[in-house]
């Protein structure tokens, strides 16, 4: 995530920059009818449009998709997850290991894993680890504005402290 805000719409005028700075008078003459002009698109409503239509929305018609919803209502809640054979998984985070028989290919053949899982250990990166589940963080991410990041967490209290 950059550190520094970037230009959106409205430059900051260039200091002692001669050569490639820009001569707003002749932009504003080339330009006459740009939206950016006549004040029509400012940095805040472009944030805010931002806001409203890609973070705090659910896209109709995308590719593949017919409606996502960019705040995760639905995430899964991993304690929920049916585990088992039939082409379950052998638990929320990992897939059935299980051979589905001689002359199958069928996950529906599979049965249940009878063997051990490993534990998980402590993922790479910090947070609350790789086996907390999308339903318990999904409302702290979804509920962060525009230019409210916390630099190094997902959100406040993601990683383990308040």
């Amino acid at each position: 995530m950059s550190e520094q805000p970037q230009t959106i719409v409205q430059p900051v005028p260039s200091a002692d920059k001669p050569l490639g700075a820009r001569n707003e008078a002749n932009l504003q003459s080339a330009f006459a009818t740009s939206p950016i002009y006549s004040g029509e698109m400012t940095d805040d409503n472009i944030k805010e449009y931002f806001q409203d239509n890609v973070m705090d929305a659910t896209i109709l018609n995308g590719l593949g998709l017919n409606s996502f919803n960019t705040e995760y209502a639905d995430a899964p809640d991993l304690e929920e997850v049916e585990t088992g054979g039939a082409g379950a998984p052998a638990t929320p985070y990992v897939p059935n290991p299980s051979s589905p028989g001689v002359g199958s290919v069928s996950p529906s053949d599979q049965p249940a894993f009878e063997g051990s899982i490993p534990e998980s250990g402590p993922e790479y990166g910090s947070g609350l680890g790789g086996t907390e589940s999308p339903s318990s963080t999904s409302p702290s991410i979804s509920s962060q504005k525009l230019g409210e990041y916390i630099s190094g967490r997902s959100y406040q209290g993601s990683d383990g402290r308040s």
